[in-house]
């Protein structure tokens, strides 16, 4: 019951969060200085024996909902987003819900298999880092996490593309599929796109899990040197149920709090990676779309964002009780 009570009240200041964060967004992107609207109406513009200039923005404005003040356009957007009509996209001229399921799964893909490789080296390393501290072994996966968080991914994703993209021509430089593609069978066509997202899957793998292996680590540490550890030490037993029946199973309960959070913001798409390797998953079409000023768009977009990070502290502070009985939510 209490934690029923508790999601109800998270839920409620979520939706109170989520109407200011809605307005800020929406207050930003009025006040962005490119515009769909203007560049159309200057296109059309210059056609011969076209309307003027001002007479197209009025006229576009009006269209759009532009006309009114930023407060009553926000309104008139939230009265349309609780229904469920979020308009049309302006740049990819197609509705906004649509334009956003063609193209979420594909960043959903690599998001996921991106987390399984991130969980799979970063919690086993930290581990090995904690239980052999400041040795060698210790010293080189911190090297490791180290430079991972440090690198930017535009950087490290230009150095995989210059060695195995220009100097070895293994993979394409950009694009989801190959020149060929269409020429292919079903079978050839999922290996052609599986085969051109292994470079991003990298680069979001390699700068990810640098964080998640120094936190494990961190975490280890503090829970390796409790006393309840040094007792099941002094009673015998084997260092493997140390680790991994005591010590691993309290590490977990910090760990919920980066995985937990991180789960929804698979469905976000990774902006920066998407762009520098053209692969049209959600983040590369957002882009494209608040470069272009189409508000309809990228207003769903960071909307949807906001309510992912929302969505994701609830799953983690749920989870504290899952993975540690002894935590209650009060």
């Amino acid at each position: 019951m209490n934690t029923l009570k508790f999601v109800v009240k998270r839920l409620l200041i979520s939706v109170v969060i989520l109407f200011f964060v809605a307005l800020i967004i929406y207050i930003l992107m009025r006040s962005l200085p490119t515009s769909y609207v203007e560049t159309i109406a200057r296109q059309k513009s210059m056609q011969p024996g076209s309307k003027s200039f001002e007479e197209w923005m009025e006229q576009l404005n009006a269209a759009y909902g532009m006309d009114m003040g930023i407060i009553s356009g926000f309104f008139h957007w939230l009265g349309n987003a609780v229904r469920g009509h979020f308009g049309d996209s302006w740049f990819y001229t197609v509705p906004v819900t649509q334009k956003f399921h063609d193209t979420v799964w594909l960043s959903f893909v690599m998001g996921a298999i991106s987390m399984v490789f991130e969980i799979a080296i970063a919690i086993p390393l930290g581990i090995i880092a904690a239980r052999k501290q400041y040795s060698k072994t210790d010293y080189t996966i911190s090297v490791i996490a180290l430079a991972g968080i440090s690198l930017p991914t535009f950087f490290f994703a230009s150095l995989l593309k210059l060695l195995f993209s220009v100097h070895l021509g293994w993979f394409d430089l950009f694009g989801l599929v190959g020149r060929d593609y269409e020429q292919l069978s079903a079978i050839g066509k999922f290996f052609d796109k599986a085969h051109h997202l292994v470079l991003p899957i990298v680069t979001l793998v390699v700068i990810s899990v640098g964080s998640l292996m120094r936190y494990t680590r961190t975490n280890m540490l503090e829970v390796l040197n409790a006393d309840y550890i040094r007792t099941a030490r002094a009673k015998g037993l084997s260092e493997r149920k140390v680790i991994y029946r005591h010590a691993f199973r309290n590490t977990l309960i910090p760990l919920v709090t980066i995985i937990g959070g991180s789960l929804p913001g698979l469905f976000s798409g990774a902006l920066i990676t998407e762009t520098l390797y053209s692969i049209p998953g959600i983040g590369y079409t957002s882009y494209n779309a608040m470069v272009a000023g189409d508000i309809p768009f990228s207003m769903f977009y960071l909307t949807f964002l906001a309510i992912l990070t929302l969505l994701g502290n609830l799953i983690s502070d749920i989870l504290y009780a899952v993975v540690d009985p002894r935590v209650r939510i009060s």
